[in-house]
């Protein structure tokens, strides 16, 4: 599986059980695709995808998303289908909507027991890659008067997952109307997530 497909790029949000709102912040994907096909060259559909790991055409979908606010719970047999997918060359950016941490942290325990989720520095190019984000990860949505956190997990040099913590960026992707913040904040997020695309598509290892 290679991000490089020469098809339209988009985003597969995976559908999982455990009670969790894996549908939350639907306008989000969307919107930030938009914004990416306006702001960059990248070729993009601009509908996201929605999968389950049971999914026979998950393989064609090399740049999942998941988000939540509560409980996340995948059978072992998916989390070896999407171990074996990202450890074959695809990207998982998990994005806490609040209240995703425990359960998430939980989740990658199992899917990598052997790997950590490293936090990245400012200096990352994660952060610099086509927008500037000197203090790394923007705080779009307040909760528990946290610093957002960026963490990953890398396989041979390349990231493979992207946690996003205390931030919020999908809020900032939604309509403005949803959760009505200023203008400045949604625009942080969307050009953290247009770095995001860009950072997986360069396929730079770090």
């Amino acid at each position: 599986v290679s991000i490089l497909s020469g098809q339209p790029f988009t985003i597969a949000r995976i559908h999982y059980g455990g009670g969790g709102d894996w549908y939350g912040n639907p306008s989000s994907l969307p919107n930030l695709l938009t914004y990416i096909q306006q702001n960059t060259s990248i070729l993009v559909e601009e509908k996201e995808v929605r999968v389950q790991l049971t999914d026979p055409n998950l393989y064609n979908h090399p740049f999942l998303y998941l988000t939540g606010h509560g409980n996340i719970k995948f059978s072992n047999n998916e989390i070896a289908t999407l171990r074996n997918h990202l450890l074959n060359g695809a990207f998982l950016h998990v994005d806490d909507n609040y209240g995703l941490d425990k359960s998430f942290r939980k989740l990658a325990s199992k899917l990598f027991p052997e790997k950590d989720l490293v936090e990245l520095p400012f200096s990352h190019n994660l952060f610099h890659c086509y927008y500037d984000f000197p203090l790394g990860l923007p705080k779009i949505h307040e909760h528990d008067n946290k610093s957002p956190q960026a963490f990953a997990i890398f396989h041979n040099k390349r990231m493979i997952l992207l946690y996003t913590y205390e931030s919020d960026l999908g809020d900032g992707w939604e309509d403005q109307r949803v959760h009505n913040l200023p203008r400045e904040k949604r625009q942080e997020s969307l050009k953290m997530g247009t770095n995001i695309v860009v950072y997986t598509l360069s396929g730079e290892k770090s």
